[in-house]
């Protein structure tokens, strides 16, 4: 599930100022098309650019049959993503010759680098099953993002109980678990899974949070946040108190604030205007920058010069 950032996800400009803890900053989702499957961006708003290096949240689901994704061959450069289920399964293919079918609890992480091309599509044979998760992107900093693309599936992935939730750790750490999976700056991303009552989830201090409600309904600082809302929480907190009612669900996104000023356009990370036109005009022109996909999807053709 991979974007396309427009210019209404991701217009030039200031991003508030961080919330005084304890609050919460809520900003409602934009609802939005990728392929055949409704989405809810969290991630990026015009208010709220990115949350650490975390740049882009795409919330689908849970949608049954007819609804789908199915996503052609699509460039990406400068950008890690990260794929999460929570119900159905998808098949990802790319340009380094990666087909990797992922279920519920597992993580597809590719990196993007200088360059790299990949298609998702829901199998003809993944029964009933509504299709339901997340897909996130992750900034590459100075150092790295001009560098070879990766994939990397992971099965299984460290866990930890709180009382009243228990806590899948994706990227990063956290209260001592560490993901095998690559990061290349500070960060963490988990999902909290929460039966009913309250848990005290642990935040590390250095670190802006946020969060994305899959199920439920929860309280984040006494705060009540459903699904469509991205719930910004800001630095300096040592732990914030969850709540739900009823068996809940939601995605926590942290990490340093990122140093560095990004341009966020079509399926592209940059740093200016010129790279994303190069990219653009680099991957309708066949370039082997991007390489090819052995996918019987279309291939998605880039968006001329302007915003994306």
């Amino acid at each position: 599930m991979s974007g396309p950032v427009t210019e209404q996800d991701a217009a030039a400009g200031a991003e508030r100022g961080l919330p005084a803890s304890p609050e919460v900053e809520l900003l409602t989702a934009r609802e939005a098309t990728v392929g055949c499957l409704a989405v809810r961006r969290a991630l990026p708003r015009r208010a709220r650019r990115t949350v650490g290096a975390w740049c882009f949240a795409d919330h689908f689901g849970p949608a049954a049959p007819p609804a789908s994704m199915q996503v052609g061959p699509h460039p990406h450069f400068g950008l890690h993503t990260v794929t999460w289920l929570v119900g159905g399964e998808v098949l990802h293919r790319d340009s380094l010759g990666s087909e990797q079918l992922i279920r519920p609890g597992q993580l597809n992480l590719m990196t993007a680098g200088h360059g790299v091309a990949h298609a998702e599509e829901q199998p003809a044979d993944g029964g009933d099953v509504p299709l339901h998760g997340i897909q996130l992107w992750v900034a590459q900093p100075e150092a790295t993002r001009h560098g070879p693309a990766a994939f990397e599936h992971h099965a299984d992935l460290p866990r930890v109980d709180v009382p009243g939730a228990e806590v899948t750790v994706l990227v990063g750490e956290m209260a001592g678990e560490r993901s095998p999976a690559r990061t290349d700056t500070p960060l963490v991303g988990a999902e909290v899974a929460l039966s009913s009552g309250a848990a005290t989830v642990p935040l590390h201090p250095a670190y802006e949070h946020a969060a994305v409600v899959l199920e439920g309904v929860v309280t984040l600082g006494g705060q009540r946040v459903a699904t469509g809302v991205l719930a910004y929480l800001g630095e300096g907190r040592d732990d914030i108190v969850v709540g739900a009612d009823a068996p809940a669900r939601l995605m926590l996104l942290g990490g340093e604030p990122f140093p560095e000023p990004i341009v966020m356009s079509w399926n592209f990370v940059a740093r200016d205007r010129r790279e994303v036109d190069r990219a653009a005009s680099d991957w309708n022109a066949g370039d082997q920058r991007f390489g090819s996909v052995d996918s019987a999807l279309a291939r998605i053709p880039a968006p001329g010069p302007g915003p994306g």
